[in-house]
């Protein structure tokens, strides 16, 4: 009897388990699914860059590599697309509503500044930053790294950039994509922000209704991949 009621109240906790594992899947919001999707299809989609490729044995290596940061990308960086840190940190900023003119002088004064300013400080040790260096710690090829609102502006990093609006740009225009987001692996090259040389992914910024917000850019360590 022991037995059978033992047996009765295991198979019933594991009951409740899969109930709340299901409850909890369901409350994704279908539009977040389907665009982790899309970023996904995306991601397997791009093809390696090997117009800089003299050699075969170059090319070989090169397409080795990109699919090696593939991989990374789906299995490691992808879920940064709905990190609640982040999610939460771009929506504080945007809240704000800053012009896209007074990001403009910002930037300007964050391109000519010698030494640290107030606002190099706040974008290094704030809550997004801190999660950006907590990763950074926990994915070793992770370099460079920094989270950008609807504009382009920075809202958080683990190293300072050499600007602080990235708008203009095709890591911001085309992961943002009129917020409809996208996916654009850069080439390998020197950062000077780091002194390394990295290949900088840029993905959305998306909340949990399936919009949009922001993106964000990850400096990564090829040849340290496995």
């Amino acid at each position: 009897m022991k037995t059978r009621v033992l047996l009765l109240c295991t198979a019933m906790a594991v009951f409740a388990a899969v109930l709340t594992g299901a409850e909890e899947e369901q409350k994704i919001n279908p539009k977040v699914t389907a665009l982790l999707e899309q970023l996904k299809q995306a991601t397997a989609a791009a093809a390696p860059d090997l117009s800089e490729a003299a050699t075969d044995e170059q090319k070989k290596a090169l397409t080795e590599s990109h699919a090696k940061l593939q991989i990374f990308i789906t299995e490691k960086l992808l879920p940064l697309c709905t990190n609640p840190v982040f999610v939460k940190e771009v929506k504080a900023q945007n809240a704000k509503g800053v012009s896209l003119d007074e990001i403009k002088k910002i930037d300007e004064q964050w391109q000519k500044a010698e030494e640290e300013l107030p606002i190099h400080t706040e974008k290094l040790n704030n809550d997004c930053a801190k999660e950006i260096k907590r990763l950074a710690k926990e994915l070793e090829v992770l370099g460079e790294c920094f989270v950008m609102d609807n504009q382009g502006a920075n809202v958080g990093q683990n190293a300072i950039t050499s600007d602080y609006w990235q708008g203009d740009e095709p890591k911001w225009i085309k992961s943002f994509n009129e917020g409809k987001g996208g996916v654009i692996i850069e080439k390998p090259k020197y950062d000077k922000s780091t002194d390394s040389v990295d290949q900088k992914v840029s993905l959305p910024i998306i909340d949990e209704e399936g919009n949009v917000i922001g993106a964000v850019c990850c400096g990564i360590q090829v040849d340290k991949l496995k």
